[in-house]
């Protein structure tokens, strides 16, 4: 293709500006970059008819950890503790954290982004914190881990925010974890150092695969690291994630240490602004809410993950009352749907407060509470990990996914109603198309390497798995 090559898509409606419109696709340049909405015309080198289908922007994962993908489902069982918690879960996925290669990290990340492509995700923000050997020891290459990750979403055809993780402790006054000796990188000069090597490594990947600052939690950073990796992560003008307030222990450790919640260390260390953003903030008051809106910070909700390990319930009525923005991640892998998780975020208030339309505005419109969850599952998402995408507006990479307007989950949905229709009872086996900067990654719901990864990921499952290992 040329660069003066113009490709049209040109679906039966596509959602622009809160709702869908009829006879218009959307024009993308050679290099990938939408060029504004259009009919068919003349000056179209190529045009893409997606006809009987409806065309969205790609959806956004911004907390992810690929590699829990290898113990969906391992998890379920009750173990000889008196209660069962994140805490124990964590000690059993710490079981596979240290058992794998880098070629297994690299198939297992694989399988879960390929089941993000497929079910139109087409940017994910890992939060990445294996860096080491079993051992402790680092790596000849202390981004080897990282950069597998990065070859399989690069592979699988996604964006791909590599949010390396700081990690210098088991906790306050807590004894080293032989367990976490794959995360640990105790001095944050090292710790900074790797991320300016990883920078460079993935300068030639701009836009598809960059860099983002991730300190755990308060648990894993101490105040004095945790201050310099999100100095260095503002002067680089990079995306911040970090752990906060998912567990009441956790809350409970910060104030013993430092007298305060995690969320009021933050605000009154200066260490909030717009580019971080705080991942699961269950535990949290009105007035944490209230710091993060004034510091423009954001929230990322896992609805599934945070159900799946009883951690509790994001109160995204509250982050809603304070113009949060909040995002949606995948995080353990144990369902991939991020329109699961963006009905959850509602329904579970639902359940809570026993009553219905919880994060809707007073007197809106019917599509108020769609366009508020969808808007979690992209805008938001993009927002929080940097990716130049969340929406299909001229200057934004061509990210997008279609949907089949008579698959059962959505037929008989009109124009009016299909936003919302989608957002709460979309299957999965709806999508079918899937483009992230004008090249189709899935075709007609299947991926060209999918026999494959599922074939190695079976392979990489025995291995773990089998009762001799």
């Amino acid at each position: 293709m040329n660069g003066s090559e113009k490709t049209l898509w040109l679906p039966d409606l596509i959602y622009w500006d809160g709702h869908f419109e009829a006879r218009l696709g959307i024009a993308c340049d050679a290099s990938g970059m939408i060029s504004g909405l259009s009919v068919a015309a003349p000056e179209f080198t190529k045009t893409v008819h997606l006809a009987g289908r409806a065309m969205l922007p790609g959806l956004v994962n911004a907390h992810s950890h690929a590699f829990q993908r290898v113990i969906r489902g391992r998890t379920e069982y009750r173990t000889t503790n008196a209660k069962e918690s994140f805490w124990t879960w964590r000690e059993m996925m710490y079981r596979a954290a240290t058992r794998l290669t880098p070629e297994d990290i690299y198939d297992a990340s694989r399988m879960a982004f390929l089941e993000m492509a497929l079910s139109g995700i087409t940017a994910v923000g890992e939060f990445h914190y294996l860096h080491n050997l079993p051992n402790g020891s680092p790596y000849d290459d202390p981004n080897l881990l990282a950069k597998e990750v990065v070859r399989a979403a690069r592979d699988v055809g996604l964006r791909i925010a590599l949010l390396r993780v700081a990690y210098a402790r088991s906790g306050f006054q807590s004894e080293p974890n032989p367990r976490q000796a794959r995360f640990i990188e105790p001095d944050p000069e090292v710790y900074l150092d790797h991320v300016s090597k990883l920078q460079k490594d993935l300068a030639e990947l701009a836009g598809q695969a960059w860099v983002g600052i991730a300190p755990h939690s308060v648990r894993a950073a101490p105040l004095n690291y945790l201050k310099e990796v999100v100095r260095f992560g503002n002067e680089q003008g990079l995306p911040i994630h970090m752990h906060v307030a998912e567990q009441p222990a956790e809350v409970s450790a910060c104030i013993e240490e430092y007298g305060r919640s995690p969320v009021a260390l933050l605000e009154t260390e200066g260490l909030l602004s717009e580019r971080f953003t705080g991942v699961h903030m269950i535990h949290i008051t009105p007035k944490a809410a209230r710091m993060f809106a004034q510091a423009r910070a954001k929230v990322c909700a896992c609805p599934t993950t945070e159900r799946n390990l009883g951690d509790g319930i994001v109160p995204g009525d509250t982050l809603f009352q304070e113009n949060v923005r909040v995002s949606l991640g995948t995080d353990s892998q144990m369902q991939i749907d991020l329109l699961e998780d963006a009905r959850e975020l509602e329904y579970h208030l639902r359940l809570q407060k026993m009553e219905r339309i919880v994060l809707a505005s007073r007197d809106a419109g019917q599509q108020d509470l769609a366009s508020k969850l969808f808007d979690c599952a992209t805008i938001n998402g993009a927002q929080s990990v940097n990716a130049p995408s969340g929406d299909l507006a001229s200057g934004l990479s061509a990210d997008f996914f279609t949907i089949d307007l008579n698959d059962p989950s959505i037929a008989g949905a009109s124009q009016d109603d299909l936003l919302s229709i989608i957002v709460f009872s979309l299957s999965r086996t709806a999508v079918r198309d899937v483009v992230v900067g004008g090249k189709m990654i899935v075709e007609d719901g299947r991926h060209a390497a999918q026999d494959e990864i599922v074939e190695r990921f079976r392979d990489l499952q025995k291995k773990l798995w089998s009762r001799a290992s």
